[in-house]
């Protein structure tokens, strides 16, 4: 069980707030349109690689996950469901922009399927029985979303969800959203490959190395260590 002080550090880590600062809602500094990523709404890459975008609560820790499954290129952290004038940290932390904390992956098709990312997801990366909410970080910005960019990727996730309901696998539904993607904006650039960086991190510690366990004990054929 952990101590009354080590609890009060892990709540004041809580909303991703060791890298940043909160701001009120009343008063969001203006980003620059030069400051504002690039959006991608494409499934495909060049080559045979193909693109998922998945929403489970603070993206620190689900980039952190992907990067560790083979056949994954690249996972960036960003925000989807929004606009581009609302896609910076700032602005999203209020909850009202519409965007949820993402991950967009690269990953290779011939290596690990889109189905096996859904299992990594619904397992592993976050809880899809949290209502706008997970762990210690509560709002829409971090809510359970698939972001799905053609049919196939839809119905898929559709069918996960239905599975895993008819087989009783959580306690509580599944609140996970399945929408379109529209857009995707890369986060600044300090919260790409984060948890590497903040191993010492409380919110780390506590939040998100556990699910990286988690991914080695019941994915070891997908794991690379990193």
């Amino acid at each position: 069980m952990l101590s009354s002080f080590f609890q009060s550090i892990l709540v004041l880590a809580s909303g991703c707030l060791l890298a940043c600062n909160s701001v009120s809602s009343s008063n969001v500094p203006a980003v620059p349109v030069a400051e504002q990523a690039t959006p991608n709404t494409t499934s495909k890459v060049a080559g045979s690689k193909q693109i998922a975008v998945f929403a489970g609560g603070c993206f620190w820790g689900v980039e952190a996950v992907f990067e560790h499954v083979n056949g994954v290129s690249d996972a960036k952290s960003g925000y989807s469901g929004g606009t581009a004038k609302t896609a910076n940290y700032d602005a999203v932390g209020n909850g009202d922009t519409g965007h949820a904390e993402s991950v967009r992956i690269t990953f290779d098709p011939a290596k690990v399927s889109y189905e096996q990312l859904l299992e990594v997801f619904f397992k592993v990366a976050h809880d899809p029985t949290e209502l706008n909410r997970q762990g210690p970080d509560t709002g829409t910005q971090y809510r359970s979303a698939i972001f799905y960019t053609d049919d196939a990727q839809k119905q898929a996730a559709l069918n996960y969800i239905e599975k895993f309901g008819a087989a009783g696998v959580y306690k509580k539904p599944i609140v996970t959203q399945v929408v379109p993607l529209e857009k995707f904006y890369e986060a600044e650039a300090y919260h790409q490959d984060y948890l590497p960086q903040n191993l010492d991190s409380p919110y780390i510690i506590y939040n998100d190395l556990p699910k990286l366990e988690e991914l080695k004990k019941q994915f070891p054929a997908l794991y690379v260590k990193k």
